[in-house]
């Protein structure tokens, strides 16, 4: 019994780190790369799926787990720390990285054949 509760939680807190992800996109897409909104759509898109899965839980003669929202919440804390810890920062923007040096260079034209 013990193995399984702790597989449930580990599956809350993937489906909040999914959700967490989700949301962190969303809201950074949103408000143009604003750190405290991508963290925020994080933890409030985890807390959202945890709502609804309890709910369903609830809804189909189950009981309410604190515990359950808990770990759902928690997958999308880390999820918006992490995104906030590693992502290159600029104020209170994200900085978009360049994929690609070569874009960036100009090209020397005085060569070029017409």
């Amino acid at each position: 019994m013990r193995g399984q509760v702790e597989q449930d939680k580990a599956l809350h807190f993937a489906a909040g780190a999914f959700a967490g992800a989700t949301g962190a996109l969303i809201a950074s897409k949103v408000t143009k790369r604003n750190r405290f909104w991508t963290v925020t759509g994080s933890v409030a898109a985890s807390f959202l799926a945890g709502l609804a899965k309890e709910a369903i839980d609830k809804g189909n003669g189950g009981e309410w787990d604190n515990g359950d929202l808990g770990a759902t919440v928690l997958g999308g804390v880390t999820v918006g720390v992490s995104i906030e810890l590693f992502s290159k920062k600029e104020g209170k923007y994200y900085v978009k990285r360049n994929k690609s040096k070569r874009k960036n260079k100009k090209k020397d034209k005085s060569m070029a054949l017409y």
